[in-house]
């Protein structure tokens, strides 16, 4: 079953690469260069996030560690260069904290459960981002995320929904506990973004830090992850459901 979730998730970026064809066949050629550049890092860290998942779980719950130790790291280089926002960071910190705590247990979980999330997770945040430069109309929070969109975010959760069809079976649970699940990882995630880009209004960057082509840094493209294995976690924990 894992050869063929790897074989849609491919079908996924194909798709994917044809919206982001689509996005930018007008564009200047250095927006398009930086366009391309993204998607191309993306899916170098979907393919290294899905294998260490698949192969060896341990090197995924080691890149959960680096994940979060690089994250808090660029939080407190910002909070350092406006210390007149310390309550603000460190409240941010703590939330942080707790999240990477409840993303470091998720880290620990069977592998199917992981990918399931994972995947989910993937789905809704690219074609979220696809659905809102095609479609995207309506800001849901300008002075936060001005990209952000109604139209991408429902496209985002079609998509991510629709998945949990045919990648429920990787666990054992009903598809109503999937469904419920996923749909707190789409919510999860998106709330992570949101407040990551709030820290980042507040201290008045674009990015985290440019540790990633394309992307920024490790919190710009891991924030979401981390909010979505937490609620895993919490989900989990709640409705008692063994792993």
């Amino acid at each position: 079953m894992i050869k063929t979730i790897y074989y849609i998730l491919l079908i996924y970026f194909l798709l994917g690469g044809i919206g982001f064809y689509v996005i930018n066949r007008n564009k200047e050629k250095e927006v398009a260069r930086k366009s391309y550049t993204k998607f191309a890092v993306y899916f170098v860290i979907i393919n290294v996030l899905f294998f260490s998942i698949i192969i060896e779980p341990l090197v995924f719950r080691m890149l959960a560690v680096l994940i979060i130790m690089i994250g808090i790291k660029e939080m407190l280089v910002l909070a350092f260069k406006k210390p007149e926002n310390k309550k603000f960071s460190l409240l941010s910190l703590f939330l942080f904290i707790i999240l990477s705590f409840g993303f470091l247990s998720f880290s620990g979980l069977p592998k199917g459960i992981i990918l399931f999330s994972f995947i989910v997770l993937s789905v809704f945040d690219s074609f979220s981002q696809i659905a809102g430069q095609l479609f995207g109309k309506t800001k849901i929070a300008p002075r936060i995320s001005p990209n952000k969109t109604l139209e991408g975010v429902l496209g985002g959760v079609i998509c991510a929904l629709a998945s949990v069809f045919w990648l429920y079976k990787l666990f054992t649970t009903s598809l109503i506990d999937a469904i419920l699940m996923a749909s707190g990882v789409v919510i999860f995630a998106f709330t992570g973004d949101l407040l990551a880009s709030l820290y980042k209004r507040k201290f008045g960057v674009k990015d985290f830090s440019k540790s990633i082509p394309g992307h920024g840094g490790f919190l710009d493209r891991f924030d979401s992850l981390i909010a979505g294995g937490a609620w895993v976690t919490f989900y989990l924990h709640v409705q008692n459901i063994q792993v």
